[in-house]
């Protein structure tokens, strides 16, 4: 995710937004087993450091199906069913959801009543009968879908000029719908969407039916690939699908305003030249398509949403962005499609592997295509780098978001503070073993999750030497390294000094 600049400069500055971590948590499976006397319901999570209430142990998901009926009003709820395929990891009398901002009316667990409430930001369900650990679920709700801002909550649908779309990052997939909504469990994705005539539904992944009945349509997609809930993505509203073909046949579909169509063709051809930047850097593109999705929205962010990028309007038609600025960006957000989507986070604390990724490219790119220097941009986060630090806390460890500001995770650190690792470690073990551990980093866990002590394993098997001390400084330390091969790099004093 890309943080949208709201001043007016001649070379905007940006700050980015996303996130990745790694976490694995499971002690709270005791709660969840069987038992003669049933303790009372209460929220849990898999004990993500920045989020500890996000996931749920107990259970994997393999896949969701996810029914939406939209009236064409995107202040009403949503009515919707989504059904969730999992398989227990422990024996289980309850299972947790993540489900918030949305009316439950029922459901069910293989075929049977269950009973259900809601706790916190969960919803609690208790099957007919207890379940074995291995054994196969399927759980059926029936529920609402709310547009409407929950107070004090960021993200979830995202009302646009003419319709809606998501933006479910950090941890907002469950104000749309319920799920296990944690990056460290992805799972496969099926929509349907039901909308009036004359709107255009489009989701992650591609179409495999559209379905008219009398004064509406229902459009399927499915994914591929697994997802994460947070890269979830459904656009409903007056769009044109434009659709070309990218590098080796790759279906590249944008969907834009119709009534912007044209204005914003400059852009939209620019993406499979992209594309191929991105493949000759690190491998073939790791999804079915790609496109961009451009919101009449005021989001403050764009967004790497599985195979169909978010960007806001403004960021194509506001013409104090310099053209070089706005081609970065885009490719930001198609960076994220290999770091991030593709090589999901374990746990959040990781955010820097998709953000300081995502930004490396977009630098890359913007030296390569616009002769704007990698050097004189990492020296400049270099000296900014302890500041960076002290606000947001080291890369591989940074400090918790504001209290309702759940996006201000997003802080400098994690964006050209993180890509400045990088560079650190391009000067470390050189150009050549970088590149290859680019590569070998997206073919390895590709479709997976990965943390952050693997990437240190990748890198030191890449060098043939432990990095294990190199990583520990630049990841974790309060203050910067010294930058390898620019001894004359300083920083910039402290505030108040």
């Amino acid at each position: 995710m890309l943080l949208t600049p709201r001043v007016k400069a001649s070379r905007p500055k940006t700050q980015t937004l996303r996130i990745a971590t790694a976490l694995l948590a499971a002690a709270t499976s005791a709660t969840l087993l069987a038992a003669s006397a049933p303790s009372p319901a209460k929220p849990l999570g898999i004990g993500d450091r920045l989020f500890p209430h996000l996931g749920n142990p107990g259970y994997d998901v393999n896949s969701y199906d996810i029914d939406l009926t939209y009236r064409g009003d995107n202040k009403k709820p949503l009515d919707a069913v989504t059904e969730i395929d999992a398989r227990t990891t422990s024996a289980l009398e309850r299972i947790n959801l993540d489900f918030a901002h949305g009316k439950v009316r029922s459901v069910d667990v293989n075929g049977e009543s269950a009973r259900f409430e809601s706790t916190g930001e969960d919803l609690v369900v208790t099957p007919p009968r207890p379940l074995n650990q291995g054994e196969p679920m399927r759980i059926t709700v029936r529920h609402t879908s709310d547009p409407a801002p929950a107070k004090d909550q960021e993200g979830g649908w995202l009302p646009t000029g003419d319709g809606l779309a998501m933006a479910n990052q950090a941890d907002a997939g469950h104000r749309v719908f319920p799920c296990n909504d944690h990056p460290a469990d992805k799972a496969m994705f099926t929509f349907h969407v039901t909308a009036p005539n004359g709107l255009t539904a489009v989701a992650n992944g591609v179409r495999v039916a559209t379905a008219r009945t009398g004064s509406t349509t229902t459009w399927s997609y499915q994914t591929l690939h697994p997802m994460a809930t947070e890269l979830a993505q459904v656009s409903i509203g007056r769009s044109s699908v434009v659709r070309r073909s990218g590098p080796n046949g790759l279906p590249v579909r944008d969907v834009v305003p119709t009534k912007d169509r044209k204005k914003l063709e400059r852009w939209l051809k620019r993406t499979p030249g992209q594309i191929g930047w991105m493949e000759g850097k690190v491998g073939r593109y790791p999804f079915e398509t790609y496109g961009v999705l451009i919101a009449q929205a005021r989001t403050g962010f764009e967004l790497e949403t599985q195979t169909l990028s978010l960007f806001e309007r403004e960021l194509f038609t506001r013409p104090e962005f310099p053209e070089w600025y706005v081609d970065s960006i885009m490719v930001h957000e198609l960076a994220h499609q290999w770091f991030g989507d593709s090589v999901s986070p374990n746990s959040w604390s990781d955010v820097w592997l998709n953000e300081g990724h995502a930004t490396w490219y977009e630098a890359l790119f913007a030296e390569e295509k616009a002769k704007k220097p990698l050097k004189k941009r990492m020296r400049e986060a270099y000296r900014q780098s302890d500041g960076w630090r002290a606000a947001g806390g080291p890369p591989a460890a940074p400090k918790e978001p504001a209290p309702g500001q759940k996006i201000s995770l997003f802080r400098p650190v994690v964006y050209d503070g993180s890509a400045l690792v990088l560079y650190a470690l391009r000067q470390e073990i050189g150009q050549r073993n970088f590149e290859r551990l680019e590569r070998d980093w997206v073919r390895t866990y590709r479709d997976g999750n990965a943390t952050t002590a693997d990437f240190v394993r990748l890198a030191s098997s890449t060098a043939g030497r432990d990095l294990g001390g190199f990583f520990e400084d630049w990841l974790y330390a309060k203050k910067t390294p010294p930058m390898p091969g620019h001894p004359d790099w300083r920083k910039a004093p402290p505030a108040g000094k």
